[in-house]
Protein backbone atom coordinates (compact mmCIF):
# COMPACT_ATOMS: atom_id res chain seq x y z
CA UNK A 1 0.00 0.00 0.00
CA UNK A 2 1.21 3.57 -0.71
CA UNK A 3 -0.05 6.02 1.11
CA UNK A 4 0.00 10.14 1.35
CA UNK A 5 -0.75 11.96 4.46
CA UNK A 6 -1.23 15.82 4.36
CA UNK A 7 2.42 17.32 5.13
CA UNK A 8 0.97 20.76 5.66
CA UNK A 9 1.04 19.98 9.75
CA UNK A 10 4.57 19.40 9.68
CA UNK A 11 5.75 23.07 8.45
CA UNK A 12 5.02 24.99 11.52
CA UNK A 13 6.57 24.42 15.15
CA UNK A 14 4.67 20.49 15.64
CA UNK A 15 1.90 21.36 18.44
CA UNK A 16 -0.77 18.86 18.79
CA UNK A 17 -1.61 18.05 15.22
CA UNK A 18 2.10 18.28 13.93
CA UNK A 19 3.04 16.02 16.27
CA UNK A 20 0.35 13.56 15.50
CA UNK A 21 0.83 13.59 12.31
CA UNK A 22 4.66 13.32 12.34
CA UNK A 23 4.22 10.32 14.71
CA UNK A 24 1.63 8.42 13.22
CA UNK A 25 3.75 8.47 9.79
CA UNK A 26 6.81 7.42 11.38
CA UNK A 27 4.53 4.45 13.85
CA UNK A 28 3.27 3.08 10.40
CA UNK A 29 6.88 3.11 8.53
CA UNK A 30 8.00 1.11 11.14
CA UNK A 31 5.36 -1.17 12.01
CA UNK A 32 4.84 -2.07 8.27
CA UNK A 33 8.17 -1.82 6.20
CA UNK A 34 6.24 -2.99 2.95
CA UNK A 35 4.20 0.43 3.24
CA UNK A 36 5.42 3.56 1.57
CA UNK A 37 4.23 6.69 3.02
CA UNK A 38 4.60 10.22 1.62
CA UNK A 39 3.75 13.85 3.30
CA UNK A 40 2.40 15.43 0.46
CA UNK A 41 2.13 19.60 0.49
CA UNK A 42 1.92 22.35 -2.22
CA UNK A 43 4.58 24.47 -2.94
CA UNK A 44 2.99 27.49 -1.67
CA UNK A 45 3.53 25.87 1.68
CA UNK A 46 6.21 26.82 3.85
CA UNK A 47 9.30 23.86 4.07
CA UNK A 48 8.37 20.78 6.44
CA UNK A 49 10.57 21.27 9.75
CA UNK A 50 11.43 17.71 10.62
CA UNK A 51 13.87 17.49 12.88
CA UNK A 52 13.81 13.92 13.02
CA UNK A 53 15.59 12.25 9.93
CA UNK A 54 12.60 9.88 7.98
CA UNK A 55 12.94 6.08 7.21
CA UNK A 56 13.45 4.33 3.44
CA UNK A 57 9.88 4.08 3.21
CA UNK A 58 8.82 7.62 4.11
CA UNK A 59 9.07 10.84 2.06
CA UNK A 60 8.23 14.66 1.77
CA UNK A 61 7.35 15.19 -1.33
CA UNK A 62 6.28 18.91 -2.14
CA UNK A 63 3.95 19.42 -5.05
CA UNK A 64 4.26 22.52 -7.81
CA UNK A 65 1.05 24.28 -7.87
CA UNK A 66 0.35 27.30 -10.63
CA UNK A 67 -2.34 29.55 -10.50
CA UNK A 68 -5.04 27.02 -10.83
CA UNK A 69 -3.87 24.25 -8.88
CA UNK A 70 -3.16 26.46 -5.85
CA UNK A 71 -6.45 25.70 -4.80
CA UNK A 72 -5.07 23.03 -3.11
CA UNK A 73 -8.06 21.10 -1.89
CA UNK A 74 -10.53 21.01 -4.75
CA UNK A 75 -7.75 20.61 -7.47
CA UNK A 76 -4.27 20.70 -7.03
CA UNK A 77 -4.09 18.15 -4.60
CA UNK A 78 -6.70 15.63 -6.81
CA UNK A 79 -4.91 16.23 -9.65
CA UNK A 80 -1.75 15.23 -8.23
CA UNK A 81 -3.37 12.16 -6.79
CA UNK A 82 -4.62 11.48 -9.98
CA UNK A 83 -1.40 11.28 -11.58
CA UNK A 84 0.14 9.53 -8.98
CA UNK A 85 0.90 5.89 -7.64
CA UNK A 86 -0.74 6.96 -4.28
CA UNK A 87 -3.48 4.19 -3.53
CA UNK A 88 -5.06 6.52 -0.72
CA UNK A 89 -5.29 9.71 1.25
CA UNK A 90 -5.10 10.65 4.84
CA UNK A 91 -6.18 14.37 6.15
CA UNK A 92 -4.29 14.57 9.40
CA UNK A 93 -5.44 17.84 9.71
CA UNK A 94 -9.39 18.20 9.04
CA UNK A 95 -9.15 18.75 5.35
CA UNK A 96 -9.15 15.96 2.38
CA UNK A 97 -9.46 16.20 -1.78
CA UNK A 98 -12.94 16.95 -2.68
CA UNK A 99 -12.61 14.42 -5.54
CA UNK A 100 -9.73 11.92 -7.10
CA UNK A 101 -10.95 8.42 -6.65
CA UNK A 102 -8.82 7.16 -3.88
CA UNK A 103 -10.24 6.36 -0.55
CA UNK A 104 -9.88 8.93 1.80
CA UNK A 105 -9.63 8.84 5.23
CA UNK A 106 -10.24 11.87 7.62
CA UNK A 107 -9.20 12.93 11.51
CA UNK A 108 -11.32 14.70 13.38
CA UNK A 109 -9.10 16.03 16.51
CA UNK A 110 -11.63 17.94 18.23
CA UNK A 111 -15.17 20.08 17.41
CA UNK A 112 -14.23 23.00 19.22
CA UNK A 113 -14.89 25.23 15.92
CA UNK A 114 -17.80 24.66 16.68
CA UNK A 115 -19.61 23.77 20.01
CA UNK A 116 -16.99 26.50 21.42
CA UNK A 117 -16.79 28.93 18.39
CA UNK A 118 -15.97 32.00 20.71
CA UNK A 119 -12.38 30.91 21.70
CA UNK A 120 -11.39 31.17 17.95
CA UNK A 121 -10.79 33.52 15.23
CA UNK A 122 -14.45 34.49 13.14
CA UNK A 123 -12.71 33.43 9.81
CA UNK A 124 -11.63 29.92 10.86
CA UNK A 125 -15.72 29.13 12.63
CA UNK A 126 -16.90 30.27 9.14
CA UNK A 127 -14.19 28.28 7.61
CA UNK A 128 -15.13 24.73 9.78
CA UNK A 129 -19.13 25.50 9.67
CA UNK A 130 -18.56 25.33 5.80
CA UNK A 131 -15.85 22.84 5.48
CA UNK A 132 -16.16 19.85 8.39
CA UNK A 133 -19.71 18.37 6.85
CA UNK A 134 -18.34 18.49 3.59
CA UNK A 135 -15.25 16.90 5.01
CA UNK A 136 -17.09 14.17 6.95
CA UNK A 137 -19.98 13.62 4.21
CA UNK A 138 -17.15 13.60 1.50
CA UNK A 139 -14.53 10.73 3.72
CA UNK A 140 -14.31 7.20 3.68
CA UNK A 141 -14.06 6.87 6.79
CA UNK A 142 -13.29 9.09 9.61
CA UNK A 143 -11.18 8.74 12.79
CA UNK A 144 -11.26 10.28 15.96
CA UNK A 145 -9.32 10.26 19.21
CA UNK A 146 -12.13 9.67 21.72
CA UNK A 147 -15.08 8.68 22.29
CA UNK A 148 -15.94 11.96 23.20
CA UNK A 149 -15.37 12.95 19.87
CA UNK A 150 -17.54 10.28 18.24
CA UNK A 151 -20.63 11.24 20.06
CA UNK A 152 -19.65 15.32 18.76
CA UNK A 153 -19.29 14.31 15.79
CA UNK A 154 -22.31 12.27 15.50
CA UNK A 155 -24.51 14.69 16.87
CA UNK A 156 -23.18 17.49 15.61
CA UNK A 157 -22.19 16.50 11.90
CA UNK A 158 -25.12 14.17 11.85
CA UNK A 159 -21.81 10.99 10.61
CA UNK A 160 -23.41 7.64 10.76
CA UNK A 161 -21.48 6.18 13.41
CA UNK A 162 -20.43 3.37 11.51
CA UNK A 163 -17.76 5.20 9.81
CA UNK A 164 -16.31 6.69 12.75
CA UNK A 165 -13.61 5.18 14.13
CA UNK A 166 -11.83 5.70 17.56
CA UNK A 167 -7.82 5.61 17.49
CA UNK A 168 -6.15 6.98 20.56
CA UNK A 169 -2.88 9.13 20.54
CA UNK A 170 -0.14 8.43 22.69
CA UNK A 171 2.89 10.43 24.60
CA UNK A 172 5.68 10.42 22.65
CA UNK A 173 8.54 8.27 23.20
CA UNK A 174 10.62 10.76 24.33
CA UNK A 175 8.91 11.45 27.39
CA UNK A 176 10.27 9.67 30.12
CA UNK A 177 11.10 10.65 33.73
CA UNK A 178 14.24 12.48 34.35
CA UNK A 179 16.08 13.01 38.04
CA UNK A 180 15.35 16.20 39.24
CA UNK A 181 19.38 16.98 39.40
CA UNK A 182 19.07 16.45 35.83
CA UNK A 183 16.07 19.28 35.62
CA UNK A 184 18.29 22.09 37.10
CA UNK A 185 20.06 24.01 33.52
CA UNK A 186 16.82 24.06 31.80
CA UNK A 187 15.14 25.02 35.10
CA UNK A 188 17.45 27.84 35.81
CA UNK A 189 17.77 28.85 32.12
CA UNK A 190 14.00 30.15 32.82
CA UNK A 191 14.49 31.33 36.70
CA UNK A 192 12.57 28.64 37.64
CA UNK A 193 12.62 27.71 41.42
CA UNK A 194 11.92 24.03 42.89
CA UNK A 195 8.47 24.18 43.36
CA UNK A 196 6.05 25.34 40.29
CA UNK A 197 3.41 24.73 38.69
CA UNK A 198 3.47 23.52 34.80
CA UNK A 199 0.91 24.63 32.19
CA UNK A 200 1.33 23.37 28.30
CA UNK A 201 -0.55 24.44 25.70
CA UNK A 202 -0.40 27.41 22.88
CA UNK A 203 -2.03 30.75 25.16
CA UNK A 204 -5.29 30.84 23.05
CA UNK A 205 -8.91 30.83 24.93
CA UNK A 206 -9.53 26.81 25.28
CA UNK A 207 -6.68 26.89 27.07
CA UNK A 208 -8.25 29.14 29.78
CA UNK A 209 -5.47 30.46 31.10
CA UNK A 210 -7.07 33.09 32.54
CA UNK A 211 -9.19 31.13 34.88
CA UNK A 212 -6.07 29.73 35.98
CA UNK A 213 -4.10 32.98 36.80
CA UNK A 214 -6.88 33.96 38.73
CA UNK A 215 -7.14 30.56 40.51
CA UNK A 216 -3.38 30.59 41.03
CA UNK A 217 -3.31 34.22 42.62
CA UNK A 218 -5.63 32.54 45.42
CA UNK A 219 -2.90 29.68 45.27
CA UNK A 220 -0.17 32.23 46.33
CA UNK A 221 -2.19 33.91 48.72
CA UNK A 222 -2.71 30.56 50.64
CA UNK A 223 0.59 29.25 50.67
CA UNK A 224 2.99 31.74 51.18
CA UNK A 225 5.21 29.19 52.84
CA UNK A 226 5.83 27.05 49.85
CA UNK A 227 6.04 30.26 47.18
CA UNK A 228 5.17 28.72 44.32
CA UNK A 229 5.58 29.72 40.32
CA UNK A 230 3.28 29.35 37.46
CA UNK A 231 5.39 28.69 34.32
CA UNK A 232 3.04 28.00 31.12
CA UNK A 233 4.98 27.27 27.90
CA UNK A 234 3.48 27.54 24.49
CA UNK A 235 3.33 30.19 22.13
CA UNK A 236 1.04 33.09 22.06
CA UNK A 237 -2.14 32.16 19.71
CA UNK A 238 -5.02 33.64 18.66
CA UNK A 239 -7.22 35.98 20.86
CA UNK A 240 -4.64 36.20 23.68
CA UNK A 241 -5.17 39.96 24.39
CA UNK A 242 -7.19 39.64 27.56
CA UNK A 243 -4.98 36.74 28.52
CA UNK A 244 -1.80 39.37 28.69
CA UNK A 245 -3.58 41.78 30.44
CA UNK A 246 -5.15 39.92 32.82
CA UNK A 247 -1.82 38.63 33.70
CA UNK A 248 -0.72 42.23 33.70
CA UNK A 249 -2.50 43.28 36.54
CA UNK A 250 -2.80 39.76 38.36
CA UNK A 251 -1.40 40.21 42.36
CA UNK A 252 0.97 36.52 41.29
CA UNK A 253 2.43 38.59 38.25
CA UNK A 254 6.03 38.29 39.08
CA UNK A 255 5.39 34.47 39.64
CA UNK A 256 4.66 33.70 36.86
CA UNK A 257 7.03 32.43 33.82
CA UNK A 258 6.11 32.47 30.15
CA UNK A 259 8.69 30.25 27.99
CA UNK A 260 7.17 30.30 25.11
CA UNK A 261 7.74 27.14 22.77
CA UNK A 262 9.94 24.43 23.93
CA UNK A 263 11.45 21.77 22.74
CA UNK A 264 11.17 18.15 23.65
CA UNK A 265 14.07 18.20 25.64
CA UNK A 266 13.36 21.36 27.81
CA UNK A 267 9.67 20.53 27.91
CA UNK A 268 10.85 17.10 29.49
CA UNK A 269 13.04 18.27 31.75
CA UNK A 270 9.79 20.78 33.16
CA UNK A 271 7.55 17.62 33.58
CA UNK A 272 9.98 15.56 35.32
CA UNK A 273 10.44 18.67 37.59
CA UNK A 274 7.15 20.08 38.25
CA UNK A 275 5.01 19.58 41.25
CA UNK A 276 2.18 19.32 38.93
CA UNK A 277 0.77 19.71 35.18
CA UNK A 278 -2.60 21.77 34.74
CA UNK A 279 -4.65 21.56 32.27
CA UNK A 280 -7.67 23.53 32.50
CA UNK A 281 -9.00 23.66 28.86
CA UNK A 282 -12.36 24.08 28.76
CA UNK A 283 -12.50 21.67 25.25
CA UNK A 284 -10.18 19.02 23.94
CA UNK A 285 -10.67 16.42 21.96
CA UNK A 286 -7.55 13.68 23.28
CA UNK A 287 -4.94 16.11 25.34
CA UNK A 288 -1.60 15.16 24.92
CA UNK A 289 -0.10 17.40 27.73
CA UNK A 290 -1.58 15.35 30.36
CA UNK A 291 -0.43 11.64 28.87
CA UNK A 292 3.12 13.32 28.64
CA UNK A 293 3.10 14.98 31.76
CA UNK A 294 2.38 11.37 33.60
CA UNK A 295 5.01 9.59 31.29
CA UNK A 296 7.62 11.72 33.15
CA UNK A 297 6.09 11.13 36.57
CA UNK A 298 4.15 14.53 36.90
CA UNK A 299 0.49 14.46 39.05
CA UNK A 300 -1.82 15.83 37.01
CA UNK A 301 -4.42 18.34 37.67
CA UNK A 302 -7.30 18.38 34.73
CA UNK A 303 -10.41 20.16 33.52
CA UNK A 304 -13.53 17.87 34.02
CA UNK A 305 -14.61 18.04 29.98
CA UNK A 306 -15.43 14.59 28.81
CA UNK A 307 -12.51 13.99 26.36
CA UNK A 308 -9.74 14.35 29.72
CA UNK A 309 -11.48 12.18 31.76
CA UNK A 310 -11.75 9.69 29.14
CA UNK A 311 -7.71 9.88 28.58
CA UNK A 312 -7.29 10.12 32.12
CA UNK A 313 -9.51 7.61 33.38
CA UNK A 314 -9.06 8.43 36.98
CA UNK A 315 -5.40 9.00 37.43
CA UNK A 316 -5.90 12.63 37.14
CA UNK A 317 -7.44 15.16 40.08
CA UNK A 318 -10.23 16.84 37.52
CA UNK A 319 -11.93 20.37 38.44
CA UNK A 320 -14.70 21.89 36.78
CA UNK A 321 -12.64 24.82 34.49
CA UNK A 322 -14.92 27.41 34.81
CA UNK A 323 -14.59 27.01 39.00
CA UNK A 324 -11.69 29.04 39.88
CA UNK A 325 -12.30 28.29 43.36
CA UNK A 326 -12.27 24.26 42.82
CA UNK A 327 -8.97 24.84 40.26
CA UNK A 328 -7.12 26.46 43.31
CA UNK A 329 -7.79 24.08 45.86
CA UNK A 330 -6.56 21.54 43.45
CA UNK A 331 -3.06 22.88 43.12
CA UNK A 332 -3.48 23.44 47.08
CA UNK A 333 -3.92 19.80 47.91
CA UNK A 334 -1.41 18.82 45.50
CA UNK A 335 1.03 21.21 46.89
CA UNK A 336 0.69 20.13 50.47
CA UNK A 337 -0.27 16.58 50.46
CA UNK A 338 2.25 14.40 49.23
CA UNK A 339 0.21 11.38 49.49
CA UNK A 340 -2.09 12.58 47.13
CA UNK A 341 0.70 13.78 44.45
CA UNK A 342 2.67 10.14 45.02
CA UNK A 343 -0.91 8.96 44.04
CA UNK A 344 -1.71 10.64 41.22
CA UNK A 345 2.15 10.23 39.89
CA UNK A 346 1.29 6.47 40.16
CA UNK A 347 -1.81 6.55 38.57
CA UNK A 348 -0.20 8.64 36.06
CA UNK A 349 2.41 6.07 35.06
CA UNK A 350 0.12 2.78 34.75
CA UNK A 351 -2.41 5.02 32.63
CA UNK A 352 0.46 6.72 30.23
CA UNK A 353 1.80 2.66 29.79
CA UNK A 354 -1.68 2.01 28.22
CA UNK A 355 -0.96 3.84 25.06
CA UNK A 356 1.34 3.75 22.47
CA UNK A 357 2.13 5.07 18.33
CA UNK A 358 2.69 1.07 17.63
CA UNK A 359 -0.97 0.52 18.80
CA UNK A 360 -2.19 3.98 17.43
CA UNK A 361 -0.68 3.14 13.48
CA UNK A 362 -2.18 -0.34 14.27
CA UNK A 363 -5.48 0.56 14.59
CA UNK A 364 -5.10 3.28 11.78
CA UNK A 365 -4.25 0.53 9.25
CA UNK A 366 -7.12 -1.15 9.84
CA UNK A 367 -9.17 2.04 9.52
CA UNK A 368 -7.19 2.39 6.13
CA UNK A 369 -8.00 -1.43 4.92
CA UNK A 370 -11.77 -0.17 5.65
CA UNK A 371 -11.63 2.55 3.65
CA UNK A 372 -10.39 1.02 0.82
CA UNK A 373 -13.25 -1.39 0.82
CA UNK A 374 -15.85 0.90 1.08
CA UNK A 375 -14.52 2.67 -1.88
CA UNK A 376 -13.66 -0.79 -3.90
CA UNK A 377 -17.52 -1.36 -2.95
CA UNK A 378 -18.54 1.78 -4.59
CA UNK A 379 -16.74 1.22 -7.98
CA UNK A 380 -14.91 3.72 -7.55
CA UNK A 381 -11.47 2.47 -8.06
Amino acid sequence: MVIALDGMPLAQPKTGVGHYTFELARALAQAEPSIEIEFVSPSTFPPQQNSTPLTANLKSTVVPVGIATRHWWSLGLPLYLKGSKLELFHGTNYDIPLWGGRPTVLTVHDLSLLVHPETHRPRAVRRARRRLPLMTRRADAVIVPTQAVKQEVVQTLAVSDSKIFVVPESARDCFGPLPFAETEAVRRSFNIHEDFLLAVGTIEPRKNYETLISAFADVVTSCPDVNPQLVIVGGRGWLSDGFFELLEKSPAREQVVLTGYLGDGDLRALYSSCRALVYPSIHEGFGLPPLEAMSCGAPVIASNVAALAEVTDGAARLVDPKNKQEMAQAMIDVLRNDGLRNALVAAGKRRAAQFSWSQTAALTLEVYRVAAKIKRSRGQT
